[in-house]
């Protein structure tokens, strides 16, 4: 359920006409509708209701310090994998007793700076990682909260690049190391021993790799209690899909399959929800500049790019497309629509059909809220899009459009000698 609808053939934001922000504001563009993030949220909390659990905004997803500020106050937690996201976190006045901090690779600064802010725990991926935490615990005459992150085996079907829960990933300690990581880990004077985590992968359709992971992690937890390590926290990921053109779970189904081998273990549940809460909650709005003719193929030459959007060329992504003014019936046709960017791979849509779309047309990329800005870049030395926050009325400005300035704001010329010679 998302507030982007058409009245009168036109496409809304909550009760802002789309055009009238374009208008306004320039293309491309990415609008955020707030009353879609609070419904979201809200549906996930109610489905886990009757539960000892915490929310964890998986903010890689989108990561605008307002929509990290609204999460917040609604007493959403953060999955954060940098310290930069930290940073956004605190910035945003989220409490950092409700921070977990995951990924591969932590720096010393990053772990540090963690540790300082006293998060509520490190979710520890390697031997290495374990015992370089320690250490650094023990330089601060702290004790590192942390939790041993499990690769359960098993394949939630989904795009291989979104898929983190098989023992071919980077991600997590193998189920054949799970006890002796423990072992080590009880072992450390370091660390304090809080919880178990695990993470299967992202935009999972179906129940039945929740409910798998779950049964799985489970075991292990009955197990470390009989070996008398003791547990807080059951950190289970996110990974539940949206429907781009799928079908998947509703919060509710995705509740009772992740519950259903859980509840019973007496620790506090984490989920860790990115896409499902802001995926469609924000759209990419982006202007018709040429259709093009070949003698084999069609294009429509719009000025969002692969910059803008990586995710059709990066995970073969998509998205629906629609007109924010339909009110003129249109022919339809089929039509590769292709950005500006100097690459093959600049694309949001190949071979689809839609009513015909001609120069000054606005064209809205659906479904855009999640790993849509968060990937943006200035490949091609492209500024960076605005994003906008409509909240009824009102539309809220919560990035600037970037300008050429910004885009050279950190670089240097050196006045080297042309031929070589000093």
């Amino acid at each position: 359920m998302n507030y982007f609808e058409y009245r009168e053939r036109e496409l809304f934001a909550e009760e802002v006409a789309v055009r009238d922000i374009a208008e306004r504001f320039g293309t491309p563009v990415y609008i955020y509708s707030a009353r879609t993030l609070r419904r979201h949220f809200r549906a996930m909390r109610d489905a886990f209701a009757g539960t000892d659990h915490l929310i964890c905004y998986a903010m890689k997803a989108l990561s605008n310090l307002s929509i990290l500020h609204l999460f917040a106050a609604m007493g959403s937690g953060f999955d954060i994998v940098s310290g930069g996201e930290l940073m956004r976190c605190l910035k945003a006045g989220a409490d950092p007793r409700t921070i977990v901090f995951s990924g591969v690779g932590k720096t010393d600064e990053e772990i540090v700076t963690a540790l300082r802010a006293g998060i509520l725990m490190l979710n520890v991926e390697s031997r290495p990682e374990l015992r370089r935490i320690s250490e650094l615990a023990t330089r601060l005459d702290l004790r590192a909260p942390v939790s041993l992150r499990v690769n359960p085996d098993l394949d939630p079907h989904t795009h291989p690049h979104i898929s983190t829960g098989h023992r071919t990933s980077k991600f997590g300690i193998p189920l054949s190391q799970v006890f002796e990581y423990y072992a080590e880990a009880r072992g450390l004077s370091g660390l304090e021993l809080v919880g178990l985590s695990t993470h299967i992968g992202s935009q999972i359709t179906e129940t039945e790799p929740f409910t798998e992971a779950a049964g799985k992690i489970a075991t292990i937890v009955k197990q470390l209690k009989a070996d008398g390590i003791g547990l807080k926290y059951l950190d289970m990921g996110g990974g539940l899909g949206i429907p781009y053109q799928e079908e998947p779970p509703s919060p509710q189904q995705y509740a009772a399959a992740l519950l259903q081998p859980i509840r019973q273990l007496g620790l506090r549940i984490i989920i860790e929800p990115g896409r499902v809460l802001v995926g469609n909650a924000g759209i990419l709005v982006t202007r018709v500049l040429y259709s093009k003719e070949t003698d084999v193929k069609r294009f429509t030459v719009i000025d969002g790019a692969m910059n803008d959007l990586l995710r059709p060329v990066l995970y073969e992504a998509w998205h629906s497309i629609l007109p924010v003014d339909a009110r003129e019936e249109r022919p339809p046709i089929t039509s590769d629509i292709v950005g500006p960017v100097c690459e093959s791979g600049d694309f949001f849509a190949q071979e689809r059909e839609m009513p015909e779309p001609r120069a000054g047309d606005l064209l809205a990329v659906m479904s855009a809220g999640a790993y849509g800005f968060a990937m943006a870049s200035n490949y091609n030395s492209r500024p960076r899009a605005a994003e906008l926050l409509v909240d009824g009325r009102q539309v809220h400005v919560i990035r600037s459009r970037e300008t050429f300035e910004d885009l050279i704001r950190s670089e240097h010329i050196v006045d080297v000698s042309p031929d070589g010679n000093t």
